[in-house]
């Protein structure tokens, strides 16, 4: 608690909430909320921003502040869901490698360092060609016929939460090289303590600030390789929209001839809003969670 109340005093981070809320709830309520017939293919084509379409309508018609709204769905969910992933497979990770230490810790890292050298587009390239026919068969053999239209953002989102774990695996084995040298650690393996027990109730505990804060820049950084790959067409597709494929959309009716500028523009305004608040709670979320950082800056 005392940690929430420092974060609700740093301006910035109150800001930030507050757009991250507010984006949350447009998503979720607003293509709900706003009629049926903005997501409908009409004959309104390119009509500019108006009372009756804020946002303007696109090619087909259709209300663009509703496509961005049920863009942010599909950003948002990629995003926090591909975070999360690779939140848990880097923290194990992480913790298992520092704790090993030695010859096992060496293994793991130069894993990773393999890992990272392999160009993030293929891996997600082979991941989507090699398994989507398996996924759509998986979900209809189950009874989820429903999901088959959505097996590429499925894919979408495990791969990248398997890609971004890396960075969290770093940090994570990093702080648990300092920490397992520490009397309470000592302490507990005097006490006969298993090692599951030593990483879960002594070492994790520990990392949480850490984790969280990176946790919370991973998030932005799902988003933008999910747009980057949706602006490439390598991503979401027609007619379901995230920002990313929003944004080529846009880009693809700009010309020296006619501007649709309110097709680029206010995508890439909702999604920089949201990327940038997520960069700067994370920044505020430091400066409460880490000690050395408010002693650095006289917090």
């Amino acid at each position: 608690m005392n940690a929430w109340r420092q974060l609700w005093k740093n301006r910035v981070a109150k800001t930030s909430l507050i757009v991250l809320g507010c984006v949350v709830f447009c998503a979720i309520i607003g293509p709900l909320a706003l009629p049926a017939r903005y997501a409908a293919l009409t004959q309104n084509q390119f009509a500019p921003p108006s009372f009756a379409h804020p946002f303007g309508t696109d090619l087909n018609g259709r209300d663009v502040l509703y496509r961005v709204l049920e863009g942010a769905q599909i950003s948002l969910l990629v995003g926090i869901s591909g975070a999360l992933i690779s939140f848990f497979v880097g923290t194990t990770y992480g913790l298992i490698a520092g704790y090993a230490g030695g010859r096992a810790d060496s293994l793991m890292m130069r894993t990773v360092e393999i890992l990272y050298s392999i160009p993030r587009l293929i891996l997600i390239l082979i991941f989507i060609n090699a398994f989507d026919s398996h996924v759509k068969q998986w979900l209809a053999g189950h009874g989820w016929t429903r999901l088959i239209d959505y097996s590429k953002i499925l894919i979408l989102i495990l791969s990248l939460g398997l890609i971004e774990w890396l960075t969290m695996a770093r940090i994570v084995r990093g702080q648990v090289l300092a920490l397992k040298s520490q009397q309470f650690v000592a302490a507990a393996r005097a006490l006969g303590q298993s090692h599951a027990k030593i990483l879960t109730r002594h070492l994790l505990p520990n990392l949480v600030g850490v984790v969280v804060i990176y946790l919370t820049l991973t998030i932005p950084a799902v988003i933008l390789d999910e747009s980057f790959l949706s602006f490439l067409g390598l991503g979401i597709q027609s007619p379901k929209a995230s920002w990313g494929s929003l944004l080529s959309d846009g880009a693809q009716v700009i010309n020296p001839i006619r501007s649709n500028w309110w097709l680029l523009v206010f995508p890439a305004l909702v999604m920089s809003a949201t990327l940038l608040a997520l960069n700067f709670l994370g920044d505020a979320l430091r400066d409460v969670l880490d000690p050395r950082t408010r002693q650095s800056r006289g917090v």
